[in-house]
């Protein structure tokens, strides 16, 4: 508990920038068991170790926002400006009709003279996997495997390709180096960052290191692009899956068709159910 204390001592004295830092409570943590303690600590630890977050937190399996609710309700719901809705179970709503003229959003209407690019992403994780913090090599490895599936299914509707960092994965009876058929070299990757393909070095990042987000890198890190570049999944990254489509154009709605369709083909997929809190 020592370093939870000294820590909220320095927050208290602080401009309580960091959301992490305006709800910690000592006498919740010193209320929890001796394993919860542990598995709070690294939910909030990012935001002790970098005064200038803005978050500070992360959860660490899908079930910790349950587990650890007096906090996380808190915080997510002063990131999300007093949404009341946090506090619920989110239920996506897919149903367009009432936007625009029956559910076609056409941004010239709105003044919107030329075309313009257009992208709508979302944050997806798999509820029988920890949440990145927690991952270790070996469970990353097996989320990228398991993901196999759902690439082999967009890749047969959409083509294009899966770019993966993993060097290999891990070793067979003999001691050989299991290869991974979609690795890439350090050249391909930086042409994927410079197109802002695929994400930058996260072991990099100190936000993500102090939360463990990080560890580990390149392993279970890579991303999926459509044939027609309009489509990318990130997987590896702050969520296990970053899944977003792109055009350019006017008709905003046709964003959000093309992000839809692909989530279907995502989630249809045997052992891919994606964790909802």
């Amino acid at each position: 508990a020592a370093p939870i204390a000294s820590s909220a001592a320095a927050a208290a004295a602080g401009a309580h920038a960091t959301i992490q830092r305006r709800y910690f409570d000592q006498a919740y943590y010193d209320g929890l068991s001796d394993e919860d303690k542990e598995t709070f600590y690294k939910c909030i630890k990012t935001g002790f170790d970098n005064a200038d977050s803005g978050m500070g937190c992360y959860a660490m399996t899908p079930m910790d926002y349950t587990t650890f609710a007096p906090f996380f309700a808190k915080a997510i719901g002063d990131y999300h400006k007093g949404d009341p809705a946090c506090a619920d179970k989110h239920e996506n709503d897919w149903d367009i009709s009432g936007v625009g003229e029956g559910g076609v959003l056409d941004l010239q209407k709105l003044g919107c003279t030329e075309e313009i690019s257009m992208r709508v992403r979302v944050g997806r994780n798999l509820e029988r996997f920890n949440l990145p913090g927690a991952m270790d090599k070996a469970e990353r490895i097996k989320f990228e495997q398991t993901m196999q599936g759902a690439f082999e299914a967009l890749i047969y509707k959409l083509g294009g390709n899966v770019y993966s960092l993993t060097p290999n994965f891990g070793q067979d009876a003999d001691g050989n180096d299991i290869p991974n058929p979609n690795l890439i070299d350090a050249a391909k990757y930086q042409e994927l960052v410079d197109a802002h393909v695929m994400f930058k070095d996260m072991d990099a990042d100190p936000y993500l290191k102090s939360a463990g987000i990080s560890s580990d890198w390149p392993y279970g890190r890579g991303c999926w692009q459509s044939e027609d570049k309009q489509s990318i999944i990130w997987f590896g990254e702050e969520d296990q899956l970053r899944i977003m489509c792109m055009k350019k154009g006017t008709m905003l709605n046709e964003v959000f068709t093309m992000l839809r369709e692909l989530l279907d083909i995502v989630e249809a997929i045997d052992g891919i159910d994606f964790a909802v809190s």
